[in-house]
């Protein structure tokens, strides 16, 4: 008796996402940009896919904004903990403004590089 295995897709079109999910195309866009942890890709010929993850926080955004009642930034706050997207060790502001100086200046200089070419 051959099993059938089904294969969990890596990534999912932003059509079957909408079909899957049963939200708007418009709505799940916005939610892109209201929420730094949906990343959507693109395919070589530009279409937006979006990873397993990805699809598996809107499916829970939409029960915790639907069947919860959660406003959008108590629903923010509840992926980020049971995604575990939260850091556990805040950054002190002084440290992350020196590593970004050392990035612009590491920058600088890769520019320069480029310009002498």
């Amino acid at each position: 008796m051959a099993r059938e295995t089904k294969q969990e897709k890596l990534f999912y079109p932003l059509d079957e996402v909408c079909r899957i999910s049963k939200l708007d195309l418009k709505l799940i866009e916005s939610w892109e940009q209201e929420f730094y942890f949906l990343n959507a890709g693109r395919t070589g010929t530009g279409k937006k896919i979006f990873r397993k993850k990805d699809l598996d926080i809107i499916l829970r955004l939409k029960s915790l904004l639907e069947s919860e009642g959660l406003t959008l930034a108590g629903a923010k706050r509840k992926i980020e903990l049971e995604f575990g997207l939260v850091s556990k060790t805040p950054v002190h502001p002084e440290r992350l403004k020196k590593t970004l100086f050392q990035i612009r200046d590491q920058l600088k200089d890769i520019a320069s590089d480029l310009n002498k070419l």
